[in-house]
């Protein structure tokens, strides 16, 4: 993995929120918006390996606020088009796996 340093991303599933990433060395952040998701925030880091740790809080259009941590695994589809596994855990306890992946065009 280089940089996910322009990387624009969407969830596998319709109508989900498109996230905007950005990096710095290790340093990883992004903003993300749309579908059930108002505005949404992730800082993180980096390693060799391109897999980021991450907190993320987010705003959804209901307006509960949605905070936890997640760990985004890369690799690469058929296509070249990069998607990342995130597991992740919020703050109250629940669990899960979402995968995003990379919008080109």
């Amino acid at each position: 993995m280089s940089t996910y340093e322009g990387l624009i991303v969407r969830p596998e599933r319709p109508n989900g929120a498109v996230g905007h990433y950005h990096q710095d060395g290790s340093l990883v952040w992004a903003e993300f918006s749309g579908g059930p998701v108002r505005s949404g925030r992730l800082v993180g880091t980096c390693g060799a390996d391109g897999v980021i740790s991450a907190a993320y809080c987010q705003v959804m259009a209901d307006g509960a606020v949605v905070a936890g941590t997640c760990v985004s695994t890369p690799d690469r589809l058929a296509d070249g088009r990069l998607r990342l596994t995130e597991r992740w855990r919020r703050a109250d306890g629940s669990v899960g796996v979402s995968r995003i992946e990379e919008v080109r065009g």
